[in-house]
């Protein structure tokens, strides 16, 4: 059984001391951005169950090119799409999947994960969290186009996330404000989407113990 926090109970921990310590205007703002992205269908555009993947090349954390039909050589793949090392949120996401590494492994899948932000922000993010699998770049957003995951941050956004020291286009290099909506796709080998959740609401991610169950109705 394994001890390590959900991303739920990370963030609830994250969002109590938010509260406390935010001016109310700026959580209305994030409020009000939160509201916004998760009234966006953003799963209608994504690759559905039953869907092959997308193929794509991307330069990981090394500067290393990595696609996904070369993950699949090794198994199943469990692709993570997150916004920046800048977003609390994913960071909480990739440490609470690196941690659970093991039991990827376990299950042959490797974990991949891609970003708008540039190789040298993913390689921070790689070694803030000790993370031991791809954490590839997609500066311009091609592949997150691909995917339907791809928006344009609006002015306001903008504004409250340079506010709060968060200049987004310093992160992503080329690809300026753009953004993913968060999402978890399990790829088979014969790159068919066998698991996907995909939301515009950034609080909200999928829990490794999810995507480990939809590999495990592979093996069934």
């Amino acid at each position: 059984m394994t001890t390590t926090p959900t991303f739920a109970t990370q963030r609830d921990e994250f969002d109590a001391e938010l509260a406390e310590q935010a001016p109310t205007e700026v959580l209305e703002g994030f409020g009000r951005i939160v509201a916004d992205q998760a009234a966006v269908d953003y799963a209608a555009r994504a690759p559905k169950v039953g869907d092959r993947a997308p193929d794509f090349a991307l330069p990981d954390q090394l500067g290393r090119q990595v696609s996904l039909a070369g993950e699949l050589e090794q198994g199943s793949a469990v692709l993570i799409f997150y916004r920046g090392e800048w977003c609390p949120y994913c960071n909480m996401t990739l440490r609470t999947y690196g941690l659970r590494a093991a039991d990827f492994s376990a299950r042959g899948a490797r974990l991949v994960a891609v970003s708008p932000q540039t190789p040298d922000h993913s390689l921070t993010m790689a070694e803030k969290h000790s993370l031991e699998f791809p954490v590839l770049s997609d500066e311009g957003g091609e592949v997150i186009g691909t995917y339907g995951l791809k928006y344009e941050v609006d002015e306001q956004s903008r504004e409250l996330l340079t506010a709060v020291g968060n200049d987004v286009a310093t992160y992503n290099g080329e690809g300026g404000w753009i953004l993913p909506a968060p999402a978890v796709f399990v790829i088979d080998r014969e790159r068919v989407v066998r698991f996907a959740a995909v939301n515009g609401d950034y609080t909200q991610r999928v829990e490794p113990d999810e995507a480990l169950a939809a590999l495990a109705a592979l093996d069934s």
